[in-house]
């Protein structure tokens, strides 16, 4: 049977990035840390923490701390049912990880309102992973998150997938921009030398609007912003284009601050919640937050 002292020791050290931080947390000496994970690493026949700065599970140690969550998560659901296990959760000690991935403009818009209402009144610490909407399904996949917003349809093996709608995307720039950079006209050609503006190197929103433009792929020289209002921020400033999520730069189309590349050629990206499933009854909680939240705010995809 496992040790669940120890491992609340090993979720606790990867969580902190540290063992000091991590004897902190649970109230205990670095040294009785340190011994609950060296005895668990020699009962699993290898290494579980790489010591660093920060400190870092190993695949085998991953695995450990996600079964970790997910039994905390399970004992929250007691609590209804046993009045002494109630008791010790509202004196604020039993608060379980939560661990979820969203995409950028999802959680700079109308995901954070949703999830910050729920974690308000559940027991939970909520630990957000930021992904390209393409990509936060491999979070789930890998079990290092237990529900994503994505823009995959199809759930990874147990998992479950409920459609939210889409958010839409308006390719922008400051009218000086494009008076100097498509004053002969949007096209491949023109396209082919004005800076863009990307989140990362996952993104490919740009690309895809291109794409649907021209008929065919158009290398775009690319900024890089792994931000939300920073990309609003420099498209503002005349540094590029991008594709702005509409909610977001509303108000700068309005005023002519920004003006569309091409009017009327928006982008809708379809996005859905995946979890998976029976993870607990607050999985079940956020779930009906998030529906909830994107029902009042997103496109009907």
């Amino acid at each position: 049977m496992l040790d669940y002292a120890a491992l609340a020791a090993l979720a606790a050290v990867v969580r902190e990035g540290s063992f000091e931080r991590a004897a902190q947390a649970l109230h205990v000496t670095p040294s009785a840390v340190s011994q609950r994970i060296r005895v668990l690493e020699e009962r699993m026949g290898g290494a579980l923490v790489v010591r660093g700065q920060p400190c870092r599970a190993t695949e085998a140690g991953r695995r450990l701390c996600q079964h970790v969550d997910r039994v905390r998560l399970l004992e929250q659901d007691l609590h209804g049912s046993l009045p002494a296990l109630g008791a010790l959760a509202r004196d604020g000690r039993t608060r379980v990880p939560l661990p979820v991935a969203v995409n950028a403009d999802s959680l700079a818009t109308w995901f954070a309102p949703a999830l910050a209402g729920f974690a308000a009144e559940a027991p939970v610490l909520v630990q957000v992973q930021v992904d390209d909407q393409d990509h936060t399904a491999e979070w789930l996949r890998s079990g290092q998150v237990l529900a994503a917003v994505t823009s995959t349809a199809r759930p990874p093996t147990g998992c479950n997938s409920r459609p939210l709608g889409a958010m839409r995307y308006r390719a922008a720039a400051t009218p000086a921009f494009v008076a100097r950079h498509f004053a002969a006209g949007v096209s491949a050609a023109t396209l082919a030398l004005a800076p863009s503006l990307v989140f990362d190197t996952k993104d490919d929103l740009q690309a895809r609007w291109v794409r649907r433009l021209c008929r065919r792929h158009v290398e775009l020289p690319r900024h890089m912003l792994p931000s939300a209002q920073a990309f609003v921020v420099a498209a503002l400033a005349g540094m590029g284009w991008g594709l702005h999520e509409e909610g977001l730069v509303a108000a700068h189309l309005r005023s002519g601050r920004l003006v569309e590349l091409v009017p009327d050629t928006p982008l809708d990206v379809p996005l859905h919640w995946q979890h998976a499933r029976a993870a607990s009854a607050l999985v079940d909680g956020l779930s009906r937050a998030v529906l909830a939240a994107a029902k009042a705010s997103l496109r009907r995809a």
